[in-house]
């Protein structure tokens, strides 16, 4: 009778703890994830997402005023509560004078990857965004 409660004990503890990673797992994602970021960093500084050979660094360099940590917010150009995702689409659309990504296309993955990593760390100021 030990022997079962241990075995039920020892079942619900190992079902119930978290993964372990080991130093190689996290060095290899961050790689993964650096990748991303990167091609983010190309296409934020591209002409070529939309047709007016405008880029998303003319209005935002170094990601400046994308405030990724604030959304979802109201956002007045859509008069609606909306996601960065759907901001940054509002902008390809709009000032780029393109085509809208879907939400699993690698460019908006990385995207959205080079904004969030750009502005880590930055301080939100109530009010300001």
């Amino acid at each position: 009778m030990i022997g079962l409660i241990l075995i039920a004990v020892l079942a619900v503890k190992w079902s119930t703890q978290a993964d372990e990673f080991t130093k190689e797992d996290v060095d290899r994602w961050t790689q993964e994830f650096m990748t991303v970021v990167k091609e983010g960093d190309r296409l934020f500084h591209s002409p070529n997402l939309g047709k007016n050979k405008v880029s998303c660094d003319q209005c935002h360099p170094n990601a400046a005023n994308t405030h990724p940590e604030t959304y979802p917010k109201f956002q007045k150009q859509l008069g609606r509560v909306i996601t960065l995702f759907e901001m940054v689409n509002w902008c390809l659309r709009n000032p780029l004078e393109g085509e809208p990504l879907a939400a699993d296309d690698p460019r908006m993955v990385a995207l959205l990857a080079y904004i969030h990593y750009e502005r880590r760390g930055v301080p939100l100021a109530p009010g300001k965004h």
